[in-house]
């Protein structure tokens, strides 16, 4: 959920808890404060760059790939309708 209000985006977060090793804890806290920022920040940038998905874009490609007919053939020679429903 967001709200913009001005030129200000709020963005309402969820905390975490999250075990890492000590020394990357303290490789990100330094990284984290030379690039003026937070490990919280940093996490939630990976995270949000790892889960986009360009939906829209993802989805044209599923529909050409149904058109095309990629990936669809079963086995050698599709059955005909008649002999996939014969019981």
């Amino acid at each position: 959920m967001s709200c913009t209000t001005g030129t200000l985006n709020h963005v309402a977060n969820r905390n975490v808890t999250l075990s890492l090793p000590e020394e990357v804890f303290k490789r990100a806290k330094i990284y984290a404060a030379e690039h003026d920022t937070s490990v919280s920040a940093l996490v939630a940038e990976l995270l949000t760059s790892r889960v986009s998905v360009d939906y829209a874009r993802a989805w044209a490609d599923e529909e050409r790939a149904m058109r095309e007919g990629i990936g669809l053939s079963v086995g050698a020679q599709t059955p005909s309708r008649e002999d996939a429903h014969r019981r």
